[in-house]
């Protein structure tokens, strides 16, 4: 049977509809193009005001009331200006119109060919550790969907993975250390090796942070710091673990770089400390800056194991008390600093018992360093004469009641002749140079922050002051100035810290003072 046809009101009105839509359609794209200008600046003005929440929040409590004066200033400046409202809310405006672009037309929507190879494969990579038979809808299957398991990721110029944001199932074991090593061995292995990953886990969230940490910086050399009384620059690290930074020039510029201050004196809780590393790593350097630096208030004696003449530029030198080579004069040093640390823990007590403050003598810090003493302990278990780490034992165990600081720094393959005492009494611990993740864990007391790397640059490794967090440190270079091979720019850096020498006395004066005594 035929249809019968439509009745021609219909017909007519299905023709008006769809002119009706073309023409709302038609009005919509008007409005927007007309509004576009709008929309961007109220896009930008709300980036900006989560840009300046973001702010507020990262900046520290004590330097938020500096902050506030800054703006209430630069608000103040701009109303006395003539015009100054009107230019202030152009510029207002222009910001906002700048930080409001779409960045969705220019970027494009997703990664390459070669980046959703990269990403293919270290999602195939986790199928086997982080997928199981009983999970019904499985996040980790072979040919799966990598996207929903990184839904975050950045490329560098050379087309590889610098941050990755990885979810996984809940039943993973990320409480267990050898599970999350296997995983982060994996990820360094298939992402690239050469480079420094840092690891985050969120065991709440599921979720595990891999970012590529760029270089520390190397164009530091020794200066002096804006630090008081007290405190030690280590080195320099990243800015995501100090909120302290200290103003270091660096060649004909000037910059802010978030240093590690060791803090020695009564109130410390880490008043002594051991580095570590293998020849040519930078201990003798960073031994070298802490005698630059300790130089400024106290007074220092230097004991060195290795014999080479690496501290002969501070021979003589106004508050270097000794620098001893050998094993005879080692021991009588450090057999004087054990009796100096006695004899000011006893004028303490007394002055106390006294109601009286502490002598200026006592109170004046003395350091001991001492730069590979398990070539001392040898030669003096050769000879039969008293190991000199012997002398250290009353130094280390009441060497902060008495502002006496010991740090020694040793190579790897001699920890083991390093005695007790040594070993008890230095928190604070540095490694420097290559390293095993076992070395480091074994020195720092916990498993280093990054993936150690094995081409570092000397003055490259690790520190760790007490219970803290392990963190990434770059010694300042402080090469011997008496080295033919030490740049002039280095060399002229470390002469104009070095202290005065010290006159020589007069042998008539020196005479008749023990004569008189």
């Amino acid at each position: 049977m035929a249809r019968a046809p439509l009745p021609r009101i219909l017909s007519s009105g299905s023709a008006h509809l769809t002119r009706g839509r073309e023409l709302v359609r038609t009005a919509a794209d008007g409005a927007t193009d007309v509004l576009h200008p709008l929309i961007t600046i109220t896009r930008g003005l709300g980036r900006l005001t989560a840009a300046g929440r973001h702010k507020w929040a990262e900046t520290p409590k004590d330097r938020r009331g500096s902050l506030l004066f800054l703006a209430a200033s630069v608000v103040l400046v701009v109303t006395l200006v003539p015009y100054g409202p009107l230019l202030a809310v152009i510029t207002l405006m222009a910001a906002a119109a700048w930080a409001g672009r779409d960045h969705a037309a220019r970027q494009a929507d997703g990664p390459d060919e070669s980046q959703s190879r990269r990403l293919r494969s270290l999602y195939e990579a986790l199928v086997p550790y982080f997928s199981a038979a009983e999970d019904p809808e499985p996040l980790y299957t072979h040919g799966g969907a990598w996207d929903k398991a990184f839904p975050t990721y950045a490329f560098d110029g050379t087309g590889r993975v610098c941050h990755l944001l990885v979810r996984y199932p809940a039943y993973f074991t990320d409480g267990e250390a050898e599970a999350r090593a296997r995983i982060e061995q994996l990820l360094h292995a298939k992402a690239g090796r050469g480079r420094e990953y840092r690891f985050v886990w969120d065991e709440e969230g599921n979720e595990l942070t891999v970012t590529v940490l760029a270089p520390l910086a190397t164009d530091i050399v020794a200066q002096r710091f804006v630090t008081v009384p007290g405190e030690t620059v280590l080195g320099f690290t990243d800015a995501t673990h100090v909120q302290r930074t200290l103003p270091v020039s660096c060649a004909a510029e000037q910059r802010d770089v978030p240093p590690v201050v060791w803090r020695t004196g009564v109130r410390t809780t880490e008043p002594h400390l051991l580095a570590v590393g293998e020849p040519g790593s930078g201990t003798t350097t960073l031994l070298r800056s802490i005698a630059l630096q300790a130089l400024q208030y106290g007074d220092v004696v230097i004991v060195e194991g290795g014999g080479s003449g690496e501290y002969a530029c501070l021979t003589g030198r106004d508050g270097v008390l000794a620098v001893e080579c050998g094993l005879s004069g080692a021991l009588a040093s450090l057999e004087w600093a054990s009796q100096e640390t006695e004899r000011r823990l006893i004028a303490t007590n007394r002055a106390r018992q006294a109601g009286c403050p502490a002598p200026d003598d006592t109170r004046r810090p003395l350091w001991l360093l001492l730069d590979r003493p398990s070539v001392l302990t040898h030669l003096a278990a050769t000879d039969g004469q008293r190991d000199p780490q012997s002398l250290l034992q009353v130094p280390l165990r009441h060497g902060r009641a008495a502002n006496v600081t010991v740090v020694v720094t040793e190579q790897f393959d001699h920890l083991d002749t390093l005695t007790d005492a040594v070993r008890q009494h230095t928190r604070a611990r540095v490694v420097l140079g290559p390293a095993t993740p076992e070395q480091l864990e074994t020195v720092l007391g916990a498993p280093p922050p990054t993936t150690p790397i094995t081409d570092v640059a000397p003055g490259r490794g690790y520190a760790r002051l007490g219970p803290s967090p392990a963190l990434r440190l770059q010694v300042p270079a402080t090469p011997d100035p008496y080295d033919d091979n030490t740049a002039e720019p280095h060399r002229q850096a470390v002469l104009d810290l070095l202290p005065p020498l010290t006159p020589p006395s007069d042998p008539v004066t020196t005479k008749a003072a023990v004569a008189e005594s």
